[in-house]
């Protein structure tokens, strides 16, 4: 029954000319395939996929979510179609490594399933606000072609008994249902220690739901938790994660890259890039952004065909000012 729905809604998909809902509903019918061990027949409608996707008609077109959350569901999940790749990010080696292993592991998820394996699909991403912890999220999304849904935890948390759990559960039906990469932002608010004394009945309702049902999560979906607080999660469920994603501040070197790459939209002039990453030293990837995004804007406003060594430097010390005033 569940096929004939399936052909049902791609006939309809064509004749509506929603080339993005085509697309999702042949991928959805792929990893059923895939699932019922018809490996060759999952990988031949992916094949179709890849070359579609390929024509300048479909990559002209905006991306429509295949099943864009509807009911309560709407207002538990933010959904997009990231167009960035990893070439866009400036990570550590370590970091880079490991990213790629898990989207060559997707890429080649049929070869590992013919020796009963499967693909990484559970990362806890650690580290400080700013480090490109969600913008990996974003990354995945667009290297393997899949809808990012973020979950709203405004949405999610509830003051009343059981109500949490049960959209919860919502959640992992559709990541059940509907592959794509799932971000559970700020993921400490789910998963603090039990026991802690400032603990809740209900927070700890919700962290023992979210064990099962990672546990029995059996979706090709890639599912991931981002922290700025990993030392206030319970120890419980670092082992239910694949992999363990630690981000840290850039030094010297990932500064110079950053700078660089986020400048080179614009003319710069007598720049020692060495001296500008000192001064930027301890910021995060996002301060950087942000400090050579300021240092344009300036020059643009005020008629500068460059951006100077000076420009650049008052621009990282007006962030660090800001920075330190909401931290204090």
């Amino acid at each position: 029954m569940a096929i004939a729905n399936q052909i049902k809604a791609l006939l309809k998909s064509h004749v509506d000319g929603d080339d993005a809902l085509f697309l999702s509903i042949a991928m959805q019918m792929a990893a059923q395939e895939a699932k019922k061990g018809h490996g060759n027949l999952a990988k031949e409608i992916r094949d179709l996929i890849d070359s579609a996707k390929s024509r300048p008609k479909f990559a002209e077109s905006k991306a429509i979510p295949l099943a864009k959350p509807k009911g309560e569901l709407s207002q538990l999940l933010n959904v997009s179609y990231p167009q960035i790749r990893l070439v866009d990010m400036v990570l550590s080696e370590n970091i880079q490594a490991k990213l790629d292993r898990l989207i060559k592991e997707h890429k080649h998820v049929q070869k590992l399933r013919t020796h009963g394996l499967s693909p990484r699909k559970k990362l806890l991403l650690v580290g400080p606000p700013g480090t490109g912890k969600t913008m990996t999220a974003s990354v995945l999304a667009g290297e393997l072609g899949l809808p990012l849904f973020i979950v709203r935890l405004e949405s999610l948390m509830t003051k009343y008994m059981g109500e949490t759990a049960g959209k919860l559960r919502l959640i992992f039906d559709a990541i059940e249902q509907t592959r794509g990469v799932y971000l559970f932002d700020e993921f400490d608010s789910i998963g603090s220690q039990r026991g802690n004394t400032n603990d809740v009945g209900e927070i700890r309702r919700v962290l023992n739901s979210f064990l099962q049902m990672i546990e029995q999560d059996t979706s090709d979906s890639l599912l991931i938790a981002a922290t700025n607080h990993h030392e206030l999660l319970d120890h419980a469920l670092f082992r239910r994660f694949d992999d363990l994603i630690e981000f840290d501040l850039p030094g010297n070197n990932e500064i110079i890259t950053a700078l660089k790459s986020k400048l080179a939209v614009f003319k710069t002039s007598r720049i020692l890039w060495k001296k500008v990453a000192e001064a930027a030293l301890t910021l995060s990837y996002g301060d950087i952004t942000r400090a050579c995004e300021d240092a344009i804007k300036d020059a643009i406003i005020h008629n500068k065909e460059v951006v100077s060594q000076v420009d650049l430097i008052n621009a990282i010390k007006e962030r660090r000012l800001v920075r330190h005033k909401a931290a204090s």
